[in-house]
């Protein structure tokens, strides 16, 4: 230890305050390159936290005082030395003692955002194209690192630090995303990242990749129903309508293989996972919704006129026929949702078909009836009328033979 802080010491003490970067990280190189060899032979890890520091310290006190665009490739290539060096390092502990611990997984942890970072303030000054790139050759590294096997190591640290490099290139990815990408195309990035990671967990039966898919979705959501902002021009056939059905369709895989799995606990996924994708469905039909009568409403009467009676008038119209289309949606939607949990025996289903025709009810009773026109008024009571009709008839005459299918699942039926 005594000779590992003399040796990052000496350039401190020897300097002349003229930039020799050439000279310096060569020498720090050497460094590190003897402080890995001693780890080698000898079960001494925590010296790597010391060369680890002692690089970092001398990194950053030349590069805030003498880097500059001109010097970017010997700088990012002494960067890379660097990062591979104390890449191979948390490998290399496992071969030293049983039960490694936490020390080889905060190692690699460290390094990977430390060399992300000081290529992110380099690269990006340049190009983000390229520095998303560099995010995903980053990433395909970590997954290279999966493949090196230490020998006389620990098998649960090995497999430890296996799920290190691969969440490592995994957030790479993820961050490689909004890196390259703008406004709604992050959006479905992630989406598609989500079911790409979807279908390998399923194809290798990982589980932490459903986990990190998991989290690219509920990125993707999140950002889609707080962030994204869409100027729409047209009805349905807009980017809001198709990042909308991107997301849906992964949804609905991940339902999909959520169902097909035998455990309690992942099915409940694809419960939650169908909710969501309902939900997202009547959240992107009603912004169409809201877009089509927000035109009507601004082709209106021009701006002297607006004081007008008859503007008003033509206003009172165009909302109170709002308000009825997003009723109609509601009925419609539930009524398809009860058509599916009949079709396809779904209990499940034909429970959130209920829910929504409920909350129709409630929006007819309360609103429609002080809100709209006799005319819509009528309508709302007719439709919603005959729609409950037809879903008491179907439960209680059993056109689709649902308790004899109850009675055949019983057991010793």
């Amino acid at each position: 230890m005594y000779s590992i802080v003399g040796g990052f010491s000496t350039p401190l003490l020897l300097s002349t305050g003229v930039n020799r970067e050439i000279a310096l990280f060569s020498y720090v190189t050497l460094l590190d390159l003897g402080i890995l060899s001693l780890v080698i032979f000898k079960p001494w890890r925590r010296l790597l936290w010391f060369g680890y520091a002692g690089t970092l310290i001398l990194y950053l006190a030349w590069y805030s005082e003498y880097y500059d665009r001109k010097q970017f490739e010997p700088t990012l290539v002494f960067a890379s030395i660097f990062f591979v060096i104390f890449a191979v390092a948390p490998i290399l502990m496992l071969r030293q003692e049983r039960g490694a611990g936490t020390m080889p997984l905060a190692f690699a942890f460290v390094n990977a955002v430390t060399y992300f970072l000081q290529a992110y303030a380099m690269i990006s000054d340049i190009s983000m194209t390229a520095m998303a790139w560099f995010s995903l050759v980053l990433a395909a590294v970590y997954l290279g690192l999966n493949v090196i096997r230490p020998k006389a190591s620990d098998k649960a640290a090995e497999a430890n630090l296996k799920l290190m490099h691969l969440a490592l290139a995994i957030a790479l990815i993820t961050v490689a995303i909004p890196i390259r990408l703008n406004a709604h195309w992050i959006t479905i990035g992630w989406f598609v990242e989500s079911a790409a990671l979807l279908w390998v967990g399923n194809r290798i039966k990982s589980d932490l990749l459903n986990l990190f898919a998991l989290a690219a979705l509920a990125l993707g959501v999140g950002r889609l129903l707080f962030f994204d902002n869409f100027m729409t021009t047209a009805l349905i056939f807009n980017m809001r309508m198709l990042v909308y059905v991107v997301a849906i369709m992964v949804l609905a895989l991940l339902a999909y293989y959520a169902a097909a799995d035998g455990r309690e606990e992942v099915r409940n996924i694809a419960a939650i996972s169908i909710v969501a994708l309902n939900a997202l469905a009547l959240v992107a039909l009603s912004y169409e919704i809201h877009d089509y009568y927000s035109r009507q409403i601004a082709s209106g009467l021009p701006a002297p006129a607006f004081w007008a009676p008859e503007h008003w008038s033509q206003m009172r119209a165009i909302e109170i026929a709002r308000g009825f289309t997003y009723s109609a949606l509601f009925m419609a939607y539930g009524a398809m949702l009860m058509i599916i949990g009949f079709l396809r025996n779904s209990a499940f289903v034909r429970w959130q078909a209920l829910v929504l025709i409920a909350a129709t009810i409630v929006k007819v009773f309360v609103y429609d009836v002080s809100q709209l026109d006799r005319v819509y008024r009528i309508l709302s009571f007719g439709v919603l009328g005959v729609l409950l009709l037809a879903i008491s008839f179907a439960y209680q005459r059993d056109w689709l033979k649902l308790s004899s299918r109850k009675i055949a699942e019983q057991p010793g039926s």
